[in-house]
């Protein structure tokens, strides 16, 4: 069960102190008296984000999906995917390994809105982590455990086909912008990315978290919690074995003096995922 709330607000921009605050006290979200200390949150291109600290120590991350994201060109998708983002939450806190997801507290679909749980301090983004070349293969093998174990006890469900059979999203935010466009763009590609667009479209078999990167990752006493759940859906989990190699590998170009960490790391992270999935790849050093 999603815990939802419903607004009879005109529309919220939450990194508008005075209106976040206002807000959050008309719905009963916080005390009639209370200020939390509001902290707009950078880096998004597709949400507003603002962290939310109570006086109690409770503390929240607020997420507003945008229509228009804030990118150079038009690009365009439903803010109602913060609904998605909410079943998202929900779902993977039962599939997941414990303690990877945060928690959903709220979600508001009149103000495309969710909170959910902040992940505690001290804590840092795994990319950043990745990009001053701390290449933790422990870090690499949760990494590869967690994708692994949804990936695993998803498959086959067809309950879970049914809940997150909406593939929109994932079209308008991934196939689209990433293969659709890098097609047009680069005709001598085109064929093969058409391919590989049409394999995600059709082969449809566990749940696919569809933003599986490092950057959607932060690490909170040397444990791995996965963000960012708007394009999640049931489909080709290729997609997020992919979207995972071209990260790894790709530091690994832009960092030629760990570039033999990285090559090992991304061998490390396919190891641990057959493994887990019960695949059984050849696996370096476990």
């Amino acid at each position: 069960m999603i815990p939802r709330m419903i607004s009879t607000h005109g529309p919220l921009d939450i990194e508008q102190p005075d209106a976040l605050l206002g807000y959050l006290r008309a719905t009963g979200r916080i005390g009639a008296e209370e200020t939390p200390r509001l902290e707009t949150l950078a880096g998004g291109v597709s949400n507003r984000t603002v962290f939310v600290e109570r006086a109690s120590g409770e503390a929240w991350v607020m997420k507003q999906a945008l229509a228009k994201l804030r990118v150079q060109v038009d690009w365009f998708s439903s803010p109602a995917r913060i609904e998605r983002e909410a079943l998202g939450l929900t779902h993977l806190a039962d599939l997941a390994p414990p303690g990877t997801i945060t928690p959903l507290i709220f979600l508001d679909p009149e103000q495309h809105v969710l909170a959910m749980a902040a992940v505690p301090q001290p804590h840092e983004n795994w990319k950043v982590m990745l990009l001053r070349g701390r290449v933790d293969l422990d870090h690499v093998a949760q990494f590869g455990r967690l994708l692994g174990t949804i990936h695993r006890d998803a498959a086959g469900r067809d309950d879970l086909a049914q809940i997150f059979a909406d593939r929109s999203y994932f079209e308008s935010l991934r196939l689209e912008p990433y293969y659709g466009f890098a097609a047009e763009q680069v005709p001598e590609a085109a064929p093969f990315l058409h391919d590989v667009i049409a394999a995600h479209r059709e082969h449809l078999v566990t749940l696919v978290h569809g933003d599986y990167s490092p950057k959607n990752v932060l690490v909170h006493d040397d444990h791995l919690i996965l963000l960012d759940h708007e394009v999640i859906h049931y489909g080709d989990p290729a997609f997020d074995l992919g979207f995972a190699f071209t990260h790894l590998l790709s530091k690994a170009h832009h960092m030629p003096a760990a570039r033999s960490e990285f090559r090992h790391a991304a061998h490390h992270f396919w190891g641990v995922y057959g493994l887990t999935v019960g695949v059984a790849p050849w696996v370096a050093d476990l």
